[in-house]
């Protein structure tokens, strides 16, 4: 077979067209039951609404002024625009007409906001009017309606409704004549990028290209000289080497995205702008942007990421510090930091089905992007480190809430992320139980997912056609997995045969009623981190499947640190774990030092260690019930794990 063309374009199927089921529609559940109204709820009582009612006075400043200049209070329309989107992603799986209708006045308050030249922002039109447009390197309007439009999009997707979406088109167009190199014009982009990736949404939905030329200039004009942000200062008397990060590296604007090569600064910020690079890359095939792309990619999952996929160790800048840095109980690694690596790695796959970055899309999902929102959709993770001495638990509201809706509004929309579709190809890039309704050739085509994946690595495709149709079906294979099966209407398939960047490619006529059985060995596995990564030195972790597992307090007791593993962790018994919905614990032997330690803080001789059992636990549904302690990274036994 000759390997297909590489310059296709790749596109998610749309929200609407999976429905799923399994931990993904447990998950989903949970957001349509509690996560999307109380984001509304809490948005509320923080003083969101108030700040965009023109019918009442503002609340003026809620949030004081911060060292940077600037509050978390602007970004306040960025939280309802979040918050609008994940109530859209719900609708389509429940039906609320209660939540529809607030979104539909919070929308009648935007148009009543909404100036006549189509600029939108509650903070620079009711707190600081003269200031709109003068510091765009801190104060994020444009990254606030970067997410309103997002929103937008996803709303008239769910309901047909275009009022919030032409009130954000009239604002794009209003951006269109405010930004560029022409006469008047603002040669700038934003300090916090996201708009980037949203004005690609609003093309798609619209038809509009001019959108697509409005994210593409703002990609190539970041970090060119002379430098936008150091004459904006100047021109608005501030001083362009005082501020509070004290380098461009910060928000990525040290040098143009095309020359850059390793990942810096605040992780949220580097992760948004890779996305918004990567869908211009594939919607206008730029392979300059893609060889900049493949190079950042690999600096960061080969020398900045933890196991979990969490990224951004530190808390001084919400981001990157140097390579092989990453301490487990200070991590940072934001939420909103693994999501946005979840966003990069499904949009680096528009240009064709590839296994490293589907690979690190399904384990940033899985743990560090899930470990973010608990079990029952009410409680929050802002920072996800890898172990905790029992202080560390999931909160009600942030000062800065980004975190929740934006892991709410991820695993509401996750469908669009396991399937991508091109003219005669579909791609599965994650497994869960889940049916995906998509056309090709002319063809309408319904690909059914049997499975209770990651729990269980059998799974089943059923596919149902309106007439016969040819096209390929690429099914990821993962790098961890060995010996997996793929047999065709019961027959065995050659692997090596169809095997193309890590997927299975099986390329045929495809009718009603043939079947597809994928076969995905998930044995435990230990894993020991390189050994320039300092704070993990003697010491390993596990993974089953997709998981990274964690031991806690709950199942162990506390002095989780005694605990080491030796032995073939291959052989762990597997136990389902009601309280956390039916989720796979592992139980291995290990051994575990003894608390005889007396009065002493030091002695000649080491503690006495006891044989035992210890109990691992999904990472991403850690602190779902007794708070305690909380470790990833167990020492090994003196056989060094397996």
């Amino acid at each position: 077979m000759n390997d297909p063309k590489r310059d296709r374009q790749f596109r998610p199927l749309p929200v609407p067209s999976v429905e799923l089921c399994g931990i993904f529609g447990d998950r989903q559940e949970a957001i349509c039951g509690s996560t999307a109204e109380t984001l509304l709820d809490r948005c509320v009582e923080a003083g969101m609404l108030r700040a965009i009612d023109t019918s009442h006075q503002g609340p003026g400043v809620v949030i004081p002024i911060q060292p940077w200049g600037g509050t978390t209070q602007m970004f306040w329309d960025s939280d309802l625009g979040k918050s609008i989107e994940t109530v859209a992603y719900s609708l389509y799986r429940r039906p609320n007409p209660r939540l529809e209708a607030r979104v539909d006045e919070i929308t009648d308050m935007y148009e009543k906001l909404q100036d006549a030249d189509g600029y939108l922002n509650a903070w620079f039109q009711r707190v600081q009017p003269g200031r709109r447009w003068t510091n765009l390197r801190d104060h994020h309007e444009l990254y606030c309606a970067g997410h309103l439009i997002e929103g937008a999009v996803a709303y008239f997707q769910a309901t047909g409704k275009r009022k919030l979406l032409d009130i954000m088109c009239r604002y794009a167009d209003h951006m269109i004549e405010v930004f560029g190199h022409g006469e008047g014009k603002i040669p700038g982009y934003c300090g916090h990028e996201e708009v980037e990736l949203a004005l690609v949404k609003l093309a798609r939905v619209t038809g509009q290209k001019k959108y697509l030329d409005l994210a593409k200039y703002f990609i190539d004009e970041r970090g060119t000289e002379p430098h936008f942000f150091t004459e904006e200062a100047i021109r608005d008397g501030r001083d362009p080497t005082h501020f509070i990060q004290k380098t461009y590296e910060y928000n990525q604007a040290h040098q143009p995205v095309r020359e850059q090569k390793k990942v810096v600064g605040h992780a949220v910020r580097a992760m948004y702008l890779y996305s918004g690079m990567a869908d211009i890359a594939t919607e206008y095939n730029d392979d300059t942007l893609t060889a900049a792309l493949e190079t950042l990619w690999d600096d960061l999952t080969t020398k900045q990421m933890y196991i979990t996929g969490g990224i951004g160790p530190a808390a001084a800048n919400e981001g990157f510090t140097d390579y092989y840095d990453l301490p487990n109980e200070s991590a940072y690694a934001e939420t909103c930091a693994s999501v946005g690596l979840v966003f990069w790695a499904s949009r680096m796959l528009g240009r064709g089905p590839n296994r490293r970055y589907a690979d690190i899309m399904e384990q940033a999902l899985y743990n560090g992007a899930m470990a973010g929102i608990s079990l029952d959709g009410r409680t929050f993770f802002y920072e996800n480190p890898l172990e905790s001495s029992g202080k560390h638990h999931r909160w009600i509201w942030h000062h800065c809430p980004c975190c929740p809706p934006n892991i709410a509004r991820l695993l509401s929309s996750i469908g669009s992320y396991m399937y991508a579709v091109a003219d005669d190809e579909i791609a599965v890039h994650l497994y869960g139980e889940s049916k995906a309704h998509f056309e090709i050739g002319g063809s309408k085509i319904t690909l059914a997912q049997e499975t209770r994946y990651p729990w269980d690595g059998a799974i089943r495709f059923d596919i149902a056609t309106e007439k016969p149709a040819c096209f390929a079906v690429s099914l990821r294979i993962p790098e961890w997995a060995n010996g997996v099966a793929i047999k065709v209407n019961g027959e065995t398939f050659d692997l090596s045969r169809v095997m193309l960047d890590g997927y299975a490619r099986i390329e045929r006529e495809w009718k009603s009623g043939d079947r597809v059985d994928l076969d995905i060995p998930l044995a435990t596995r230990s894993l020991f981190a390189n050994p320039l990564v300092r704070q993990d030195a003697g010491r390993m972790a596990l993974m089953r499947g997709p998981l990274v597992y964690c031991v806690e307090a709950t199942d162990n007791g506390p002095g989780l640190n005694g605990i080491r593993l030796n032995g073939d962790v291959s052989k762990a018994k597997t136990a389902e774990v009601a309280e956390l919905g039916g989720a796979i614990a592992l139980d291995l032997p290990a051994r575990r030092d003894e608390a005889d330690w007396g009065e002493a803080l030091y002695r000649a001789s080491p503690p006495h260690a006891r044989e035992t059992a210890a109990r691992f636990v999904p990472y991403s549904f850690w602190d779902n019930r007794a708070p305690g302690e909380m470790l990833v990274w167990v020492r090994a036994g003196e056989e060094g794990g397996d």
